[in-house]
């Protein structure tokens, strides 16, 4: 008896010992800095839907915070990919999952937001203004008679409506100057999901009366609404800079190096003058098929919805491949002799009836034909369709031969031909190098595969980009 209790305590023991073992578990970290940034060949960005920010314009990525970013990741021989931000009080949290590597959402310096991220450092420096909308018939108001109608004294906001958002410098500054002076306003904290333009619009429209902006921006924003006022000076210079994870110190002193870096001075103050001192470039936030301005992507958004619809694929998908083709110019044409919105080759042009000559619906009605031909075929042999859109991908840019060569490859190398990333795109990689071209199984020679590779992940992640800037709504 005695020792079935001795054995029964032992377990009892183990038992719990067990238990806390597993109770002191520590999940790991998730980790992601420069090396693994530069082993996957991408720098991620976490970018809201502004001029400053990021934005897209018939198809292109276009935004100072972006454009600086892509210049970086030029230098650098990576890629730079895109996760937008709908509510700016999630960006942290995105960073801290490693959603996305960097912060470039015309972030200001401060003291909280370092104790949270890493900033590099400053790559503009602004200041506060106010947002007042200016009476009717402004225009016809003399500068003396205007400023009569507008709040040009810190003083005169007592009592006044201000709308901003909660977790922005602007709410802390707002706050601090109405309890400095007692000027008893009502301070509206807002969301973050209605960014600071969207503010500035709603002051343009009269549905509020104030609020407040960075100066860079406001200035952005007074070429859209004329009819706002942008001159009084709220606080001292302020610095904007990118935000990284603490965990990511080598990211961050790889940014600062090129910031600082002195041959990239010229470069960086080229895109500091077009987002910031050319009216015709950064005008594209505010015009058609731009982000910014609605739903249309491109003139032949129509066009390409219906089409697409036809064969079950999404219009914004259509829409990525016909911009990495020909960025929607029916004009174009390669050295190859390649033309038109799809880049057809004459004789493939000449199976579905378009020449350089067709219209733009022709040509969109052709290029969808042959991709969901491309489609049908490899949904023959591969069962996900989502990796047909690969090979989809792979076949219009290289064609099916060279497709077909890679596939072959993996099974000389002990890779899953029917899957594309990590098996098939580096076969295909590997077609431009003699080892792989001249094996055996080999049918088609030499191919410039590595342009194939980034075809397909320039497409996709396009796609993934117009998904997020131009929502499917319920109707």
């Amino acid at each position: 008896m005695r020792s079935l209790i001795a054995i029964l305590f032992v377990l009892l023991f183990a038992a719990c010992s067990e238990k806390k073992e597993k109770e002191v578990e520590v999940i790991p970290e998730i980790t992601r800095d420069w090396e693994e940034i530069k082993t996957d060949s991408v720098l991620t960005i976490l970018a809201e839907n502004s001029p400053a920010s990021y934005f897209i314009y018939r198809g292109r990525n276009m935004g100072y915070e972006y454009e600086l970013l892509h210049e970086f990741t030029k230098d650098q021989n990576i890629r730079l990919q895109v996760q937008m931000v709908n509510d700016l009080d999630e960006m942290m949290l995105h960073l801290d999952s490693c959603n996305g590597d960097v912060i470039a959402c015309n972030l200001t310096i401060t003291e909280a937001r370092s104790q949270q991220i890493d900033f590099t450092v400053p790559h503009l420096k602004t200041h506060q203004v106010l947002i007042q909308r200016k009476p009717e018939g402004y225009r016809k108001l003399s500068r003396q008679e205007l400023n009569d109608t507008l709040v040009t004294e810190i003083e005169e906001l007592q009592g006044q409506t201000i709308h901003v958002w909660k977790n922005s410098t602007y709410y802390t500054q707002i706050k601090l100057l109405n309890d400095q002076l007692a000027l008893n306003m009502n301070i509206v904290a807002t969301d973050g999901d209605l960014i600071t333009e969207e503010l500035i619009r709603m002051v343009s429209d009269g549905e509020i009366d104030f609020t407040i902006a960075d100066e860079n921006i406001a200035k952005i924003d007074l070429r859209y609404h004329s009819n706002i006022d942008v001159s009084l000076k709220l606080s001292q210079e302020d610095s904007i800079a990118f935000g990284v994870r603490k965990t990511s110190p080598a990211l961050r002193d790889s940014l600062n190096e090129w910031l600082t870096a002195k041959e990239n001075r010229s470069t960086i103050g080229e895109v500091t003058r077009k987002y910031f001192k050319h009216k015709s470039l950064s005008d594209k936030a505010n015009e058609n098929y731009s982000s910014m301005n609605g739903d249309q992507l491109s003139p032949y958004d129509e066009i390409i919805k219906r089409e697409s619809d036809k064969i079950g694929w999404d219009w914004r998908l259509t829409s990525a491949i016909i911009y990495q083709e020909s960025k929607f110019e029916t004009w174009k044409e390669s050295w190859a002799g390649a033309f038109g919105i799809f880049q057809f080759m004459p004789p493939t042009a000449k199976g579905y009836g378009i020449s350089p000559a067709s219209s733009a619906e022709d040509q969109i009605i052709a290029g969808v034909k042959k991709l969901d031909k491309n489609f049908r075929q490899w949904l023959e042999i591969i069962p996900d369709s989502t990796e047909c859109i690969n090979f989809t991908l792979a076949t219009f840019n290289a064609g099916r031969a060279h497709v077909d060569d890679a596939r072959a490859l993996c099974s000389v190398y002990d890779l899953d031909s029917n899957t594309w990333k990590d098996n098939v795109s580096d076969m295909i990689r590997n077609l431009s190098k003699p080892t792989y071209y001249r094996d055996k199984v080999v049918k088609n020679g030499y191919c410039r595969g590595i342009e194939t590779y980034e075809y397909v992940i320039e497409v996709i992640q396009r796609f993934e980009e117009y998904k997020a800037a131009f929502p499917i709504t319920e109707s």
